[in-house]
């Protein structure tokens, strides 16, 4: 095995419909009875547990942002998620060439598909398996429950690959997939090299400025998504 490939989800792999930001309100609504500070708050390129600690902050109360206040919280919006979802209250998709692009690279025998995620494990088993994507297909995941902190996390997927590919992978072979500029930069501790695609928020100029090495406006064009994330066109 020769590339380790780590999605990001929510604006790279699939579009939830806010799914995710309805659900932490109504986990929130459990203790709040304004929750205007909701507007303060980006949710992209962050983790779970980041934006629950920012969101109590944004509300005035940062002392309780306590691991077990967090915890409990992060149970709650779970819970709330499934059930919106399971409803079918929001509908999630797959962004397009998603499907395609997955089915491509699990074709090559050199190749390893992970997850890199903000998402806590439940959560992001939650939508893939709504947005038609098997949790079941990506080989290994670093999560928001392995760390709060978004560059923490390409080198646990990285120690993770190592059982499958006789080697803990950095650099070129180590290519993360998302839209928002945190993504790009996750992995500069380990020199990943990065693909920005603007299904999300950020344009393809903000990802590039950013320093991902190839960028697309969709994920569509499968064989030339390809080719850049096989290392054959980057510089």
């Amino acid at each position: 095995m020769r590339h380790l490939i780590l999605f990001d989800i929510d604006g790279t792999l699939l579009n939830s419909s806010s799914a995710g930001r309805t659900a932490l309100r109504a986990a929130f609504a459990d203790e709040f009875t304004d929750l205007d500070f909701f507007d303060a708050v980006r949710f992209d390129g962050k983790t779970d547990p980041q934006i629950v600690v920012e969101l109590f902050d944004a509300a005035g109360v940062p002392d309780r942002a306590t691991p077990p206040m967090i915890s409990a919280v992060i149970d709650r919006y779970l819970a709330h998620l499934d059930a919106a979802v399971s409803a079918g209250r929001h509908k999630v998709r797959s962004m397009v060439g998603v499907p395609e692009l997955l089915a491509a690279l699990h074709a090559k025998d050199d190749v390893v598909v992970g997850l890199l995620t903000g998402n806590v494990i439940p959560g992001a088993r939650i939508k893939l398996e709504a947005a038609g994507l098997p949790f079941a297909q990506f080989a290994l995941g670093a999560f928001g429950s392995d760390s709060p902190h978004r560059p923490d996390l390409p080198a646990v997927a990285a120690a993770r690959a190592d059982q499958l590919m006789g080697r803990v992978p950095s650099g070129r072979d180590v290519v993360i997939i998302g839209d928002t500029p945190a993504d790009v930069t996750c992995g500069a501790a380990i020199c990943a090299h990065a693909i920005g695609v603007a299904t999300g928020a950020y344009s393809t100029s903000a990802l590039h400025a950013a320093g991902a090495s190839a960028t697309f406006e969709t994920l569509a064009d499968t064989d030339r998504v390809m080719e850049a994330i096989l290392c054959l066109n980057l510089n």
